[in-house]
């Protein structure tokens, strides 16, 4: 069975938002991607691609302008692969990571993860442990994108594990704002991705 190239995040914290939506699309390195940001999301939305108000604030995050507010987008690239994703009365990030081996994933864990991120990937054996950082930077990433802030936020300030089958916060500090949903997954072999919401 081939993987789906498109779907619906399940709903994790809160019922009552619409969970968002994702695409995946083949990306040659070095193109700009918001071009065929634009093109999904005109599709998505019966509207000329020319017409979606395609913006980035003082920090580089992607904003919907004029009479799409209400909406909120994001988009990673990474290796051959493009991932997007959109949601309504949402702040939501994604991100794409191709897999490979981190020899350093317990140093990096250690300098830049919340505490019990660091214990849990600690006790690991190298195999899981490689996969289990990957899955944990790539949620991470998108929560800090949906934030607004980035990494500049701090990847320490909070915490991320296994709940409900998935990742899921554990700790926070106040500043991150919430409840937050996390749905992580391999889009493709050799991937994974992360979408993070939150109702605004």
């Amino acid at each position: 069975m081939s993987t789906p190239l498109h779907g619906t995040a399940p709903r994790r914290t809160d019922g009552e938002s619409p969970a968002p939506h994702w695409r995946w699309c083949d990306h040659r390195r070095g193109e700009p991607a918001e071009p065929l940001v634009g093109e999904w999301l005109a599709s998505e939305w019966s509207l000329a691609p020319e017409s979606i108000p395609l913006q980035r604030d003082a920090r580089g995050r992607p904003r919907l302008g004029d009479g799409l507010r209400h909406r909120d987008v994001s988009w990673s690239h990474s290796g051959e692969g493009l991932l997007m994703a959109w949601g309504e009365g949402v702040d939501l990030g994604v991100d794409l990571e191709q897999a490979r081996p981190r020899p350093r994933a317990l140093e990096l864990a250690e300098r830049f993860f919340h505490t019990a991120e660091h214990d849990w990937l600690r006790g690991l054996p190298e195999p899981e442990r490689n996969e289990a950082f990957l899955r944990l930077w790539c949620a991470k990433e998108a929560v800090v994108k949906a934030h607004g802030r980035g990494i500049a936020f701090g990847l320490d300030r909070f915490g991320l594990g296994d709940l409900d089958g998935g990742l899921g916060m554990l700790h926070a500090d106040d500043a991150l704002g919430g409840p937050w949903s996390v749905h992580e997954w391999a889009p493709q072999p050799g991937y994974r991705a992360a979408i993070a919401w939150r109702r605004r």
